[in-house]
């Protein structure tokens, strides 16, 4: 036989063989009833998963030109529950091509088109799919006699809505548009889910593989790999799983944010306070099980901060975050630039509302130690801080800091109170240089030198300024080898001394150098009571008393400089006062004192409080300086005093 015959007869075959399939499909779509394969198809999918298929609707046949049937609004229930798990609009099955030409029908996979699948889980951990996954794993057991193997779930459009019920509460999650492919090959033993879905309105590419399928399903180990793609996170696990006798996970753990703050927002839709919380990343040894997730050797990356240690998430009842870090440098000004006090006018408190949200939904014991901290711009050395929250209060311990030259240790409280916030502060600050201190701090630029400084002070309100009306505590200040700065009261008690009527002139420049200077105030509902301020200096002492109002920034002092004297027995002292804004405040020496240190003006103020003399000597001063009548010769020339 030649070729050119070989070919005629496979041209002449083919055809044919294609026709016969043809007749044999249009036969037996004639042929088989209907009923029979929809039975059949019902059969099939409960011997392969484990899911007893209930119609509602009506069914479609097509074995012609593919075999195809459409169940539509199917219920999904099973495993010995009586539950439904799963709702669907039009299930579909494609059949195999080779069985149906000998008339069997066989599955080759299975579509969900608009499925609405349910999984409950209860107090005891157990849900409404345990028993379906029982009935699945018993179906791909080696050796158990199922009509056909098919293995792979299309779903299309799905929604999966997912109820926890822990602690008397019920929390419902919804994932939308689920688009998902399901393989598990019979040739292998690994199962593979690959698709997208939509949840809180952002779409999240997702994959999940098993290593052991039905490993798996049997609560034995698996390898497991995960992946969560989306714009607010990234995260990713490979590692093993399994859940006899308990949940347990362990594998590495990656994650990663452009801005966590947004990230928590889209998963609880809570507002956190204060500022920060940008990029973010995380890489990690975990295990997971019992509701806590442990990781270690931990390295995280937030707000361009690098830290390393060992974090622990708890997720029974409220979130707790437990955890030890080390980093070398740390920059914390993102997270207090939320923070305001002063208005846009820089000279006034704040007045807009404060509300510390998201603080009660999280649980915090960490502890954070770091080789230098910078906050806005101070700089900090070697610092070790205890964080700690619970019950919607953020208490801030400083174990030792190595701030402004010293060392600093106190803590910090913050709550939430009244629709506003409740804040406490025990803070000590020994041996460090003031100017830098005080000023990074309370913003007084005016005072040099080192010293120790201490504050016990609480309050509450709505807003700053209504919390500096109810301020209440202490405070003290020592210092030693410093100065005033923005002042030179040795100058002006020398020229007041000389001429106590020429006028006191524009002091606030220079210095005023002290040895010693103490201060010790007490505040009640935002009044700062000076009991007790002395500065001891080479050429000045002074003391002061009075009151400072928190809430209008104002001061109303009173207080003695003395010029301290060495070749004199007596020393000038000049009774002055000091009010106006703290930030710019103006000293004012006493008027009286001046006049009676004047030798022209003594005897004219003696006489004026000589009620006899003083009617005399006013009298006379009114025709002084009453103009004449009718004379033109001008007035004698008074002469000057010296003074």
């Amino acid at each position: 036989m030649t070729a050119a015959t070989g070919l005629r007869r496979l041209a002449i075959a083919v055809p044919a063989a294609l026709a016969a399939v043809l007749v044999t499909l249009i036969a037996l779509s004639f042929l088989i009833p209907a009923a029979a394969v929809r039975d059949a198809v019902k059969s099939e999918i409960h011997a392969v998963t484990g899911l007893d298929p209930v119609l509602r609707g009506d069914t479609a046949v097509s074995l012609f030109p593919s075999g195809t049937v459409a169940l539509h609004n199917v219920l999904l229930g099973g495993g010995g529950t009586g539950e439904t798990a799963v709702v669907v609009d039009e299930l579909t099955a494609h059949l195999r091509y080779f069985p149906l030409l000998a008339g069997r029908i066989e599955i080759a996979d299975v579509t969900l088109v608009r499925p609405t699948i349910s999984v409950t889980f209860e107090p005891s951990g157990q849900s409404n799919w345990s028993g379906l996954i029982e009935a699945l794993a018993r179906a791909l057991e080696p050796g158990h006699e199922r009509m056909a193997s098919f293995s792979e779930i299309g779903i299309k459009d799905g929604t999966v809505v997912i109820h926890n019920h822990y602690a008397g509460r019920n929390i419902v999650e919804q994932l939308d548009g689920v688009e998902f492919q399901l393989a598990w090959p019979s040739i292998s033993r690994s199962f593979g889910a690959n698709g997208r879905f939509v949840w809180h309105d952002q779409p999240i590419e997702a994959s999940l593989t098993l290593g052991d399928f039905l490993a798996a399903l049997t609560g034995e180990r698996s390898g497991l790999k995960v992946r969560l793609n989306g714009a607010p996170v990234k995260i990713a696990f490979d590692g093993a799983a399994s859940y006899q006798p308990t949940l347990k996970i362990e594998g590495t753990l990656s994650a990663e944010s452009p801005s966590l703050r947004e990230a928590m927002r889209w998963t609880d839709d809570s507002k956190l306070p204060f500022g920060g919380f940008g990029r973010f990343a995380l890489r990690a040894q975990s295990q997971i099980g019992g509701g806590v997730v442990s990781l270690t050797g931990v390295n995280v990356e937030l707000d361009g901060n690098a830290a390393e240690g060992v974090i622990t998430l708890t997720t029974d009842g409220h979130r707790m975050v437990q955890g030890t870090l080390a980093a070398d440098g740390l920059d914390l000004t993102p997270y207090v630039s939320g923070v305001r006090f002063l208005a846009a006018n820089e000279r006034n408190w704040d007045q807009l509302p404060i509300a510390l949200e998201g603080l009660g939904d999280l649980n915090l014991d960490l502890r954070l130690s770091a080789a230098s901290i910078k906050i806005a711009g101070a700089q900090l050395g070697r610092t070790a801080v205890a964080a700690n929250m619970r019950g919607g209060k953020l208490d801030l311990t400083i174990g030792e800091s190595q701030a402004f030259g010293g060392i600093a240790k106190g803590s910090l409280g913050l709550a939430s109170a009244n629709g506003g916030v409740a804040a406490t502060s025990h803070v000590q600050f020994t041996d460090v240089d003031l100017q830098s201190c005080l000023g990074r701090v309370f913003g007084i630029h005016r005072v040099e030198g080192r010293g120790n400084l201490a504050f016990n002070v609480e309050g509450a309100g709505t807003s700053v300024l209504a919390l500096t009306s109810t301020l209440n505590g202490t405070a003290s200040l020592t210092a030693h080898a410093g100065a005033l700065s923005g002042i030179n009261v040795e100058q002006l008690l020398r020229r007041l001394e000389r001429r106590p009527l020429s006028g006191n002139g524009d002091f606030r420049s220079g210095r005023t150098p002290f040895d010693q200077l103490t201060l010790n105030l007490k505040i009640a509902q935002g009044t700062v009571s000076v009991d007790d301020l002395h500065i001891d200096g080479p050429a000045v002492r002074l003391a002061v008393g009075g009151q400072v109002s928190v809430p209008t920034r104002d001061l109303d002092l009173k207080g003695v400089a003395t010029l301290v004297s060495s070749t004199t027995a007596t020393e000038f002292e000049l009774p002055f006062v000091v009010q106006g804004p703290w930030d710019d405040p103006i000293m004012l020496p006493d008027p009286q004192s001046l006049i009676r240190r004047s030798g022209a003006a003594a005897p004219l103020l003696d006489a004026i409080r000589d009620r006899t003399a003083g009617t005399a000597v006013r009298s006379m001063i009114d025709k002084i300086l009453a103009a004449p009548a009718a004379s033109t010769t001008p007035a004698p020339a008074v002469p000057k005093s010296p003074d």
